[in-house]
């Protein structure tokens, strides 16, 4: 006799990743589609995503927590700008007060998702990272908040002489707990906001920390805490408070960019300014901060409190522009000659892209190929039904595109309910619409992988927006129909079957 299959647990929603857009997705869920079942897989034995993985020294933010929070829970920390452990048992409360326990599954990994459009279903191809068993979910919808990148490992380039190197290698995104850098030298190489994170806590305790960077990178200080959002708080109460707090800080960040992509050649004058009044009297600010880009080509590093430039000032820490030539035994040789001595090299060279955590995506039989795929109101992809993915703002605090996307899918599904849909899938009306990378930013990070990844068009709804006020209009009081997104029902039912998906996208632009 044939061993009997165990029957596919069948769930409305099925939301991959439980970091802090997965927690958003199902508490959206909760309280928008209570009756509705769903489950949050997480490969990882805990929640948290992110706030969970690194482990660095001095781990934290670079968004304010009033914006990088959810709007539906008030952030009470006096921290601003947060370490990851406030972060982390802030994400964690979430889950609690939400009853998001019974939802979460944790060592369940999504390696691949097919779609039926006769059944009008996802079928989900789950791995137990801790078993290694495998098993099978369907589900209506899928909501990916798996991120953009590797969570097995992180960007480290070819360095010659590695080898040869008689210290400790490590990449920030796998930092062994046992490893003492008290009293060592340290070479962080990189200059992005893991760099910039890392030295100055590195040089609380270590002999010397050198940050070694290629190309200088945007660096302001910026307050730890935030003066005004505790006096809001004293005058108006923790909820209305938090809500004038996060409304300040969002009204700030927009114009922050707005002013920075405006008037770059200002912008850039300002930041040096405020860099030449954090350094040393002489210090080579031109050398070490002034990068060949215009601020907000790149994100701008933040430093609490100027603790980058306080350590630079202690002598703990130094910044040195050149190129690596080799490792040696000793440390790094660099292009021009001078070899720096380490016992630690930190390589904080970056990420590494991975749309939709890797899964393989499949539409009646075709595989979908992400990059002929463009990006429907910066969530859905073309020819792609019933799959949302969180992906946040790359100009300002990730989570506030979040919520919003949130809002929206619920009222899609509020939608395709009360008009007897099974599933929406956006269709490109012009194939001949230019089109660009869906996340257009000048990061390496990015670049290194921007043909693995969708790409967004030149109009509504195709062009990918990274304005909160255009978003809020957008996803949160236009129609969630459009002429491009098809509802159907289940060719099962009835209905028509899914859109095939096009032999190609719209021609690059």
């Amino acid at each position: 006799m044939s061993p009997t299959r165990k029957p596919v647990e069948q769930l409305d929603v099925l939301v991959v990743g439980a970091g802090i857009s997965g927690i958003g997705a199902g508490r959206h869920l909760k309280t928008g589609h209570p009756a509705k079942s769903f489950a949050v897989l997480e490969g990882r034995g805990a929640p948290g995503g992110t706030w969970d993985l690194f482990r660095y020294p001095g781990i934290r933010s670079d968004s304010d927590l009033h914006t990088f929070g959810y709007e539906f829970k008030p952030w009470r920390d006096r921290q601003a700008i947060a370490d990851a452990p406030r972060i982390l048992a802030y994400l964690r409360e979430t889950v609690a007060e939400n009853g998001l326990d019974a939802h979460i599954r944790y060592h369940h990994r999504v390696v691949a998702l097919s779609w039926s459009g006769e059944e009008a279903r996802w079928l989900a191809e789950v791995e137990r990272t801790d078993t290694g068993e495998r098993l099978r979910l369907s589900a209506r919808w899928v909501f990916c908040a798996s991120g953009y990148y590797r969570y097995d490992r992180g960007h480290t380039p070819h360095f010659e002489g590695r080898e040869d190197f008689r210290g400790t290698v490590v990449h920030p995104q796998h930092w062994p707990e046992d490893l003492e850098h008290a009293g060592k030298r340290v070479v962080v190489i990189g200059s992005g906001a893991t760099a910039v994170t890392l030295v100055p806590a590195l040089a609380a305790t270590a002999a010397h920390v050198t940050m070694l960077q290629r190309t200088p990178t945007y660096v302001m200080p910026v307050p730890r805490e935030d003066a005004v959002a505790a006096a809001l708080r004293r005058w108006f109460g923790e909820e209305r408070g938090y809500a004038l707090t996060r409304r300040k800080n969002i009204l700030r960040q927009r114009a922050v960019w707005s002013f920075a992509r405006r008037f770059p050649g200002a912008a850039r004058r300002l930041i040096r300014w405020v860099n030449t009044r954090q350094l040393p009297e002489g210090y080579p600010v031109d050398e070490h901060f002034n990068p060949p880009y215009d601020p907000w080509d790149q994100r701008l590093c933040a430093a609490p409190d100027g603790d980058l430039f306080k350590a630079i000032r202690r002598g703990t820490a130094e910044v040195v522009t050149d190129r690596i030539a080799r490792f040696t035994e000793r440390g790094v040789l660099l292009e021009s000659g001078r070899e720096l001595e380490a016992d630690i090299v930190v390589t904080a060279t970056g990420l590494s892209v991975q749309a939709l955590g890797g899964i393989a995506l499949t539409v009646d039989g075709e595989p979908v190929r992400l990059a002929d795929t463009v990006a429907y109101k910066g969530m859905m992809l073309s020819g792609v039904p019933n799959l949302v993915m969180a992906i946040g703002y790359t100009n300002s605090s990730w989570t506030l595109k979040i919520g919003l996307l949130c809002e929206h899918f619920c009222r899609l599904l509020s939608h395709l309910d009360a008009h007897g849909y099974d599933a929406a899938c956006p269709e490109v009306g012009d194939p001949g619409m230019p089109t660009r990378p869906f996340l257009d930013f000048a990061a390496g990070y990015i670049r290194r992988a921007v043909d693995q990844l969708p790409r967004q068009g030149d109009r509504m709804p195709w062009l990918t927006s990274m304005s909160y006020h255009s978003d809020v209009r957008l996803l949160r009081s236009d129609d969630v129909t459009d002429p491009e997104l098809r509802l159907f029902r289940a060719a099962r039912a009835g209905g028509a079957k899914s859109p095939a998906r096009p032999a190609a996208g719209p021609r690059e632009r």
